[in-house]
This record gives structure tokens, C-alpha cells and sequence, in this order.
């Protein structure tokens, strides 16, 4: 979603990356349908897992709750978001998630300088 969420905003003022620790065969269907429902269709993007290289060429890692599993690189600027994991709740909750990730990636963006384009 967080990832989703920045190329929407940013556009090609980022380049974004997102993989996991410990990645899922699919996106969660009811996450899917969430982010349907503020028109960012992810139902051709696979999860992947974390690469050693995807910490070397970024300058802001976002993590959310990868503990010891994500890789630390001095100089880069890191994050780590407590956010729910959305996987085995009601939709309602993944809604709240949902926006919660949206208000974050905004307020990333901004302490950037990159201009948040509105949808």
C-alpha cells in the first residue's frame, strides 16, 4: 500500500521499491479491494522479497516491523512505521490501515520536498 501510495503522489519525482522480509505468494485479495476503492489498482504487482541491493541504492528505507530481518546501511535514512499488519483483518480495520499509510506517505513526501500531487 505505502508503495502504492508514493507512486500515486509522487509520480516519477521517486523512485519507489517495495519488497518484504518475509513476502506473501499474493497480495491479500481484501487489500486488493481497499485500495480499489481509492482507485489504485494493484492486482498486477507480486510481492517480493527484500534485496541486499534495495538498501544500497535507497536513500529512505521504510520498514514495518522487519526487525533484525532488514538490512542496515549507515548514511541511509530509516523509518519504521508501527501499522498493523492488515493480512487476517475485517476490512474496516484495512480501511483504518489503509489510511493511516496514505497519511504517512504524505507526510514522507513532504519532509522531502516532494510536491504530493492530489488525486
Amino acid at each position: 500500500m505505502a508503495a502504492a501510495f508514493a507512486q500515486e503522489m509522487a509520480g516519477e519525482d521517486v523512485d519507489v521499491f517495495s519488497a518484504g522480509s518475509e513476502p506473501a505468494s499474493q497480495i491479500n485479495p481484501a487489500v486488493v479491494a481497499a485500495m480499489r476503492e481509492v482507485g489504485i489498482d494493484l492486482t498486477s504487482r507480486k510481492p517480493r522479497k527484500v534485496q541486499d541491493e534495495d538498501f544500497e541504492i535507497a536513500d529512505v528505507v521504510v520498514t514495518m516491523g522487519c526487525g533484525d530481518a532488514c538490512i542496515y546501511y549507515p548514511g541511509k535514512r530509516y523509518e519504521d512505521w508501527d501499522i498493523p499488519d492488515p493480512s487476517t483483518a475485517p476490512m474496516d480495520e484495512i480501511r483504518e490501515i489503509r489510511d493511516e499509510i496514505k497519511r504517512r506517505v504524505a507526510h514522507l513526501l513532504s519532509s522531502l520536498g516532494v510536491s504530493v500531487k492530489a488525486k
